[in-house]
């Protein structure tokens, strides 16, 4: 076991463990700790804690002070700088006439750095922008380009929900996404929907897919043919949190198109009350779900599935 302290940067921010290096400091402090770009002011959110040596990532670097009154002050003015920075910064970019749009921009703690974020349809030559910058602000720059869920979490922005976006104000990591989890909770295909105002599939499409899995399994699918105490019988409607499901019987009979009547009653089953005839999964079922989805969304939908 190793003692740490965990240390965030940023509100929604990742937590990175730093060597307590023989301070003891709690949840709150803030601190100067030793980072791959130089010195940098962090807030600690794990006070001195031990984890296995398998969760860290050597070399583990120090923690090399608690933050004085002098430490803060720097930091708040750091953040002062940044309107008037992301200005200059803009000017140098409408003057080179590059298709760039700046998003957020960070002063390392000690002053050796600069760094721009920005996003760009495609690749961006800001070479000659660079020596502008660096010939502005007599330091090393950095441009840093990202992706719309980046541009999100930076930014912020209030949900469908009506709540601050989950990715900048808790969410420090973002998890894989996909247009299945939509399906699987009987979601709505249409991306207007299911995607957040990044333009990718909501993050929160996550939170409660494993629930929704758990649920389903054992459970039949529409149009699923089982065995009931009436007969055989196809799934017409689940209804996975009360373990029922709505059939309607085959009648041993064909309609025009050759295709098995079925009864206009429906009847409602437990779980229990009825017996899967065949594995999940409906034969001839399409592998790909994009082929079940109506043509004018699979472009869209193509779109939300780039990250």
């Amino acid at each position: 076991m190793i003692k740490v302290v965990g240390v965030k940067f940023k509100d929604a921010g990742k937590v990175y463990y730093f060597d307590p290096n023989g301070f003891s400091v709690e949840h709150g402090a803030h601190v100067i700790v030793e980072t791959a770009r130089g010195l940098e002011y962090g807030t600690v959110v794990k006070g001195v804690i031990e984890v296995e040596e398998a969760e860290i990532v050597p070399p583990l670097k120090p923690v090399v002070r608690v933050a004085t009154k002098e430490d803060e002050s720097r930091h708040q003015q750091n953040a002062e700088k940044k309107e008037k920075t992301l200005r200059q910064c803009q000017e140098k970019i409408d003057k080179h006439g590059l298709d760039m749009k700046l998003i957020d921009v960070e002063y390392t703690f000690d002053h050796g750095k600069v760094i721009f974020y920005f996003t760009s349809d495609g690749r961006v030559d800001f070479r000659d922008l660079v020596k502008d910058l660096a010939a502005v602000f007599k330091m090393r720059i950095e441009l840093r380009q990202i992706g719309v869920r980046d541009e999100a979490k930076m930014l912020g922005g209030i949900g469908t929900c009506g709540k601050g976006l989950c990715c900048h104000t808790w969410l420090s990591e973002f998890e894989p996404v996909s247009i299945k989890m939509a399906k699987v909770q009987n979601l709505s295909l249409n991306p207007a929907k299911i995607s957040g105002i990044c333009g990718r599939l909501m993050c929160c499409l996550k939170y409660e897919n494993d629930t929704y899995l758990k649920l389903r399994k054992g459970m039949p699918e529409p149009g699923e043919r089982v065995k009931t105490k009436e007969g055989i019988a196809q799934i017409v409607d689940v209804n996975i949190f009360e373990e029922r499901v709505k059939a309607r019987l085959l009648l041993n009979e064909k309609d025009d198109r050759g295709e098995e009547k079925l009864s206009s009653d429906i009847h409602v089953y437990g779980k229990e009350e009825i017996q899967r005839l065949s594995k999940p999964g409906k034969k001839g079922k399409p592998k790909d779900l994009l082929e079940e989805i109506p043509a004018e969304l699979v472009p869209e939908l193509k779109d939300l599935l780039k990250d």
